[in-house]
């Protein structure tokens, strides 16, 4: 079946399986983990109904509950949602992060025992990455991992854990050698949350959100058939997972409205154009930005053939999204003027005060993810392979 075929086909099996009380909704029906469930009987019936397809990990193999999709049926999977305006069944690190990285990196064993509970949505991941003296420069982490035959013992904390007190497992990276170089003595474990020795605290940000976490933990335990990869040994797994998640962030739209709507709202059109100039050359210079990010993606997507995430060049899609995001936010509160200033209540409108915590959110973009600082010097070196 051809791509337009495909396309076709996938749109109307959604039109007939997407209920229209989830239609044009932007946020996925679930991030997967036992402690937040579907409520909604819609939005399980979708999901089931997409689960039973293959359809919420639908590049991932069939024995993993994936639908096997080849890298162009997945993409024109996407379009056809978009077109139709279904929701993503199943988002989170699971199905962006752990499970690429696994499908990779992971035993035949860990495979079969991780990746069906994610495509289900049973499990929740979080990401054990970032300490409170090791942000950018990771691999000076401290997190200590005891060798104690079957297990590993952990004690030490990790930060800006993105929806700790959600997930039911982390993946985590641990110092297994302290007197090895810091790049060659880091190990790569996975374990529960739900155990003894494993404590979240919610941070709350300026947004008034609390996506991030501290944890903390006191001899909790990982076993041996959940490291990845070998001891000592974890650096190169823990920088391709990195890959993903700059892959996944690199593709997220805002989930906001678009800039034109809002400048034709807020400031006004006069003959068809935006009233004001100087907002009408911000908001072209914008969408061209835009656009032309949206062309470079298309046609790297074209030239990776095997469907595989890309390695160094997710490090320009990642800074070039999350700065292109943090522009876009700062335009629409502009043009909202003092509408773009509200937090709560009247006489503020629902999707105002939603601009306002979308704009605060974003900025700390730039930070996620590997810092846009970060982002430079990879690009620099790997891909520009300019001296240090």
């Amino acid at each position: 079946m051809d791509f337009d075929d495909f396309r076709e086909d996938a749109e109307q099996w959604l039109t007939d399986n997407c209920p229209a009380s989830l239609l044009g909704r932007r946020e996925p029906v679930s991030g997967g983990g036992r402690k937040v469930p579907i409520t909604d009987p819609d939005s399980q019936r979708y999901f089931d109904a997409m689960l039973e397809r293959g359809w919420t990990v639908p590049h991932w193999p069939t024995e993993y509950g994936g639908a096997g999709l080849a890298a162009d049926e997945h993409y024109a999977l996407r379009q056809a949602m978009s077109n139709v305006g279904a929701p993503m069944p199943l988002a989170g690190m699971g199905t962006t992060m752990i499970g690429p990285t696994l499908l990779e990196h992971g035993t035949p064993e860990q495979k079969a025992r991780h990746l069906p509970k994610i495509a289900s949505g049973e499990i929740r991941w979080c990401q054990g990455y970032s300490e409170p003296g090791a942000g950018s420069d990771l691999a000076s982490l401290t997190t200590r991992a005891i060798d104690e035959g079957d297990h590993y013992l952990i004690n030490g904390s990790k930060i800006w854990t993105s929806g700790a007190q959600y997930a039911d497992w982390i993946f985590c990276l641990v110092r297994t050698d302290f007197d090895a170089p810091k790049h060659e003595g880091i190990s790569f474990v996975l374990f529960s949350m739900d155990q003894p020795g494993v404590s979240v605290k919610p941070i709350r940000l300026i947004s008034g959100a609390s996506p991030f976490c501290q944890c903390f933990f006191d001899d909790a335990r990982a076993l041996k058939e959940d490291l990845v990869g070998k001891q000592n040994r974890g650096w190169t797994i823990a920088k391709r997972l990195l890959q993903h998640e700059r892959s996944s962030i690199s593709g997220a739209m805002p989930a906001t409205r678009s800039v034109p709507e809002v400048a034709g709202e807020y400031v006004g059109m006069a003959d068809g154009r935006i009233a004001d100039a100087a907002f009408r050359r911000q908001v072209i210079d914008h969408e061209l930005d835009a656009l032309a990010f949206t062309l470079t993606q298309q046609r790297a997507r074209e030239e990776n053939t095997d469907g595989r995430t890309q390695t160094y060049a997710t490090s320009i899609f990642k800074l070039c999204r999350s700065e292109l995001t943090v522009r876009r936010t700062e335009l629409i509160v502009a043009m909202m003027g003092t509408r773009g200033v509200g937090w709560t209540g009247e006489p503020f409108k629902s999707d105002e005060l939603e601009e306002t915590r979308f704009w605060l959110a974003r900025k700390a973009g730039t930070i996620a993810g590997g810092s846009s600082e970060v982002q430079r010097n990879v690009i620099a070196k790997r891909v520009l392979g300019l001296p240090d």
